[in-house]
């Protein structure tokens, strides 16, 4: 008799582990919460349109990387996937100027140095190691606490140069790195797309990961790669329910042995996987006291370890206008709680038809939320919570239409969210769609995937391996399944 895997969470991480537990020989349930699968790796429709809430690119779309032998495996990408005709990370406004990071490392450096002479000693030593950051390829054929002296050394073989950009850029914020730069508006550029506090490596990794053609973005959007995942999890036997909402871990001393339903039903399984987030995890479905140091020490010290979120809005407006840009700009203050933003970006969607109708096309912008703001959101009483949000909408609609005035009588409001519907929605702590974030104050959270005091159970999800994201989250699904196996002293490979 085949023994049994329950996942907790129908997202990325559970859909993976459902998948590679089937691939392994296991019956496989998942328990979701919401009523389609993806997590946050989703989108909706408005009036319409529809709105992407989550890949901006996908890491793991280099075909011979182990990252996209995982996504293939899972039934999100295959050799005949299409992806959006896109030549740029990002686009920087500053002052009537502006600078690009094109997927063309030359173009951008020739793009840099006429916009920022001034700055050209430094630019080209940016550009020569966002080259060698190339080589930071996500490892997923198995967890790292499997590895063994080869499995390092082909590491340290393939990464070879990437030691010089730890040395260089491991250490230190985007806010203390745009200061080696005498250009406003390069010092704009390296602090747009991810939050100042990031560690700086962590910009490099991500713009070169688009640079090596390792991070596109799969034709269809978020919630369609999600499908596709959910159809290969039913295509093997699994089983998965919808709307319901998981109230407790079954633990029979040392044992994980099921799970309770919010409704009161429970189900038994040899295995439990909770693939959501952490703070819920250990907050609601487990005693505190399976909760690993480390992760108690981030949790209290939100300066080192911060959450991100963010306040976003989504309009329709002509499909001729900036198609498949994302522009960052400078507004007027919008003031939020106690803060005040004076950039956000705005991303056109055009490239893609799902996106467009009647000759109009998604834009979506966002002003990155913390901590500090999600507490905002959440004091707030319901009345005044949707009157804030609101007003929100109608600055950020004037700040779009003053940097481009073609708009102007041409945007149509769709929706806004807030770091509460990340909360409402997934859990998420601090309404985060990432885990906490890789600062020059913490260390990376790194989990095994067993706590100390607790059998049959293993951690998938994102928030398992800080900053998080989808490629964390689809590998920690398959290590999860690694690790029973080896419990089992089987195999690992599937």
């Amino acid at each position: 008799m085949k023994k049994k895997i329950i996942i907790i969470g129908g997202g990325i991480a559970g859909l993976s582990a459902g998948i590679y537990a089937l691939k392994a020989g296991y019956d496989a349930e998942i328990y979701e919460k919401n009523a389609i699968p993806g997590g946050e790796c989703i989108g909706w429709n408005r009036k319409g349109y529809h709105i992407d809430n989550c890949i901006h690119w996908l890491t793991g779309t280099k075909k011979g990387t182990e990252l996209y032998e995982v996504w293939k495996t899972v039934g999100a990408l295959s050799d005949d996937t299409k992806y959006a005709k896109v030549d740029s990370f990002y686009t920087s406004t500053y002052d009537g100027q502006s600078v690009t990071l094109w997927n063309d490392l030359s173009r951008t450096r020739k793009n840099l140095i006429e916009a920022a002479p001034e700055d050209e000693e430094e630019i080209r030593k940016f550009i020569k190691h966002v080259e060698y950051s190339k080589q930071c390829v996500f490892p997923a054929g198995k967890p790292m606490d499997m590895w063994g002296i080869k499995d390092y050394i082909n590491m340290g073989k393939n990464m070879a140069d990437f030691p010089k950009v730890m040395k260089e850029y491991g250490k230190i914020s985007l806010e203390e790195y745009s200061k080696r730069f005498k250009s406003p508006l390069m010092q704009k550029l390296m602090c747009d797309y991810l939050p100042k506090e990031y560690c700086a490596y962590s910009f490099l990794v991500s713009y070169a990961t688009m640079a090596d053609g390792n991070g596109n973005i799969p034709m269809g959007a978020s919630l369609k790669m999600s499908l596709r995942m959910e159809e290969k999890y039913k295509s093997l036997g699994g089983r998965i329910f919808y709307n319901s909402p998981v109230d407790k871990i079954v633990v029979d001393k040392k044992n994980a042995t099921g799970i309770r339903l919010k409704n009161g039903k429970t189900a038994s399984a040899d295995y439990v996987i909770p693939a959501i987030d952490i703070h819920p995890l250990f907050h609601k479905l487990l005693p505190e006291r399976y909760m690993p140091k480390k992760v108690r020490l981030a949790y209290e010290n939100p300066k080192a370890y911060p959450g991100t979120s963010g306040f976003q809005v989504a309009f329709a407006v002509s499909e001729k206008y900036n198609t498949g840009e994302t522009v960052f700009i400078d507004i007027k203050p919008i003031k939020v709680g106690s803060r005040s933003f004076d950039r956000m970006y705005v991303k056109a969607y055009g490239y893609d038809p799902i996106f467009v109708k009647d000759g109009k096309q998604v834009i979506q912008t966002c002003i990155t939320q913390t901590d500090e703001d999600f507490e905002f959101w959440k004091k707030l009483p319901k009345d005044e919570y949707e009157k804030v949000k609101t007003h929100l909408v109608n600055e950020v609609q004037s700040r779009i239409v003053e940097a481009f005035p073609g708009h102007n009588g041409d945007i149509e409001f769709l929706d806004a969210w807030t770091p509460l519907t990340y909360e409402r929605y997934c859990d998420a702590y601090h309404g985060s769609y990432m885990s906490f974030v890789t600062t020059p104050f913490g260390k990376q959270i790194r989990m095994k995937g067993r706590l100390k005091g607790l059998d049959n159970l293993y951690l998938a999800g994102q928030w398992t391996n800080s900053p998080g994201g989808l490629p964390v989250a689809v590998a920690s699904g398959k290590f999860a399944i690694q690790r029973i196996l080896k419990s089992e002293k089987k195999s690992i490979d599937i």
